[in-house]
């Protein structure tokens, strides 16, 4: 009796136990279920703010054909599209550094080394900030000034001009994108040279020649010659013209660099739990501290142009006292309004994307979200130290100029530390995990047997 006594004491204990742990494990404790139900209510007031700002998710494009992309890639990352063939389209735009080269401005051909280890003998910049290759598919214009584009009539308006011809626009299947690469090849700082091959010798102002040429080369190469017929079935490589080759890099860039799936996109997606609180905290102070103004859309871009006063340094285009300013989109529009308005660059994957602005002149991500606080004083106080040695002394002294025209959205913006630190977690969300290092897309050779960068 008393064994059989202490089997059921036993037995009932070890029940009571259990259940015990049973309604710890069920039964939330307050503390966890307030902050459910804060991050729950958080979600969904992120949500209703969206929803009235146009911003959904990011959709993939339709796929590109392979062979396409081939072509593309061979051509993107081969030093045979440049004059002294030194430099490829992806030399600055680095699969290894979020397509970009990590500096404040490129440099390009007859230097050596890669990202910040890049030099000039010289000491020769590029006017502007590398911009990031990302979902260029939902973006246009395009360049920094928007230069080049598609209009709603469907007719490009580039800096080639009447150059462009309906020949060349008949090999466009990605609108704006496909004329892109047409303009790197043509810049003597970028790709071209000013002396030591026969690209060189060509003037400015006969683009065309240049481009014929280019494919000349190309067509002295049987491989290249196998991959356009392959992307280009029914043509002969003799009645293709650049525009091809150009149309292919941006099949590359299409179909390999598009990128959604983001802790951002699947919280878009309906998943609350994707973002982290803080993160939430930072989506909806993003949503009312008017940034979402300018950066809305799938992309978070309104694909216009604003003055947000960021310093000028570099060489500059050519503009103002002495040729060392940029006047941004008045170049294109002969708008004084508009002088010292850049393209509203997409956020997706920023974090990925340092340094920041048209000319990389604000270095890390959170000084550059801390920027658009009271930018006219961050631009009157502007640091030269966060720049590398060689553009300290390039800075120019016109920041009562840039704030002339400076974008009225940005008066009496400010806002305190804690708001710039939670923006700055909102934008790491914006980050795809597969866009962070992407040099698996590097090929380990390309068809002219030149070194291949990146890799």
């Amino acid at each position: 009796m008393t064994s059989k006594l202490l089997a059921g004491l036993a037995v009932a204990c070890t029940a009571l136990w259990l259940a015990g742990c049973s309604d710890d494990a069920t039964a939330p404790r307050p503390e966890i279920a307030a902050a459910t139900a804060s991050t729950s209510g958080l979600a969904a007031e992120v949500r209703q703010l969206t929803s009235g700002r146009g911003i959904t998710q990011l959709h993939r494009p339709a796929p590109v054909r392979p062979a396409l992309v081939k072509l593309g890639q061979a051509l993107a990352f081969d030093k045979i599209l440049s004059g002294n063939r030194d430099i490829s389209c992806m030399t600055c735009h680095l699969p290894g550094l979020g397509t970009g080269d990590a500096r404040s401005l490129s440099i390009g051909q007859g230097a050596t080394g890669l990202g910040s280890e890049r030099l000039h003998p010289d000491g020769v910049f590029i006017p502007r900030n590398a911009p990031p290759l990302f979902n260029l598919h939902a973006m246009q214009p395009l360049f920094w000034d928007g230069r080049v584009v598609q209009d709603d009539l469907g007719s490009f308006h580039t800096p080639a001009g009447r150059h462009l011809t309906p020949r060349m626009k008949r090999a466009f299947e990605f609108g704006s994108l496909s004329a892109l690469p047409l303009f790197p090849v043509l810049s003597r700082s970028e790709m071209r040279a000013d002396g030591g091959n026969e690209l060189a010798k060509v003037g400015d102002d006969h683009p065309q020649q240049v481009w014929r040429k280019l494919m000349k080369r190309l067509g002295g190469i049987p491989e290249y010659r196998r991959l356009f017929e392959r992307a280009y079935r029914g043509q002969r490589f003799e009645d293709m013209t650049f525009a091809h080759a150009s149309n292919a890099i941006a099949g590359f860039f299409v179909d390999r660099l598009a990128f959604n799936d983001s802790p951002w996109d699947r919280f878009l997606a309906g998943d609350d739990g994707a973002m982290t609180e803080v993160q939430l905290v930072g989506a909806k102070n993003f949503m009312t501290a008017r940034c979402s103004i300018c950066h809305n859309g799938p992309a978070l871009t309104d694909n216009k142009f604003h003055n947000v006063a960021v310093a000028q340094i570099g060489p500059g285009s050519g503009d103002g006292l002495g040729g060392r300013d940029d006047f941004g989109r008045m170049r294109e529009t002969g708008n004084a309004a508009e002088r010292y308005a850049f393209r509203t660059p997409a956020l997706r994957n920023a974090e990925l994307t340092a340094p920041y602005g048209h000319d990389g002149a604000i270095v890390g991500l959170r000084d550059f979200i801390d920027h658009y606080s009271e930018s006219d004083l961050k631009l009157r106080s502007y640091d030269v130290s966060q720049l590398e040695p060689a553009l300290r002394p390039t800075l120019l002294a016109t920041a009562e100029d840039i704030l002339a025209t400076r974008d009225p959205l940005l008066e009496g913006v400010v806002f305190p530390a804690q708001v710039v630190d939670e923006v700055t977690e909102f934008m790491k969300a914006l980050t795809d995990p597969a866009a962070r290092d992407l040099r698996k897309l590097v090929p380990r050779r390309v068809p002219s047997g030149l070194p291949v960068d990146g890799r």
